[in-house]
């Protein structure tokens, strides 16, 4: 098995049994397998290949209906949140989603302050953090803590705050021919193909 291999499998499992973020998973498999820092690492769909491998053998029997309870309480929020045209992105949408996972939805802004504003006229509190955008720029990035009655327990809704300009070209699929997000009525044919 080449080093890349490796890494994207201990990375794969580091995702899907603790939650953590690829970026931050592939660099811990490096250190967990005692390579060097300069090891070269797995793309993203080397990653993602052994995240559905790893999901095929050991939560096969569990992570369809964590799945799809984590896909409906982001089509709630997508509702919730029309004016500001989301996205759902990340492994909610790319299918790959286990409990432990966040729901990132991109929101789509005239005015960046438009969605912190609107969630705090609803009594909702968030914390803000920092997370890179298209072309490398900085952008806003809300956190919330919501329940999620379906899996018992409280997730992340990550909600990326992005210019109206960047919605241009975001459907556009990827060299797999898959789309990296899709708006409230993609997510809901997902959901209908999975019923």
């Amino acid at each position: 098995m080449t080093d890349t291999l490796e890494i994207a499998s201990a990375a794969a499992r580091l995702i899907v049994d603790e939650g953590m973020d690829w970026g931050a998973a592939k660099q811990r498999a490096v250190r967990d397998l005692g390579l060097t820092r300069s090891a070269a690492l797995p793309g993203n769909d080397e990653v993602e290949d052994a995240v559905r491998e790893h999901i095929a053998i050991f939560h096969a029997d569990t992570q369809p209906a964590e799945l799809r309870a984590l896909r409906e309480l982001a089509a709630q929020w997508m509702a919730r949140l029309a004016e500001f045209r989301p996205h759902l992105t990340g492994a909610v949408w790319r299918g790959t989603a286990t409990r432990l996972s966040n729901i990132h939805l991109q929101l789509y802004c005239d005015d960046s302050k438009a969605a912190e504003i609107a969630l705090l006229n609803r009594g909702l509190s968030f914390d803000i953090a920092e997370t890179r955008a298209g072309r490398g720029r900085s952008v806003d990035m809300l956190l919330l803590d919501v329940p999620c009655p379906a899996l018992q327990e409280r997730v992340t809704l990550c909600l990326t705050i992005l210019d109206f300009d960047d919605l241009r070209g975001a459907l556009k699929p990827d060299a797999r021919g898959l789309t990296e997000r899709g708006d409230l009525t993609a997510l809901q044919q997902l959901l209908d193909n999975d019923a």
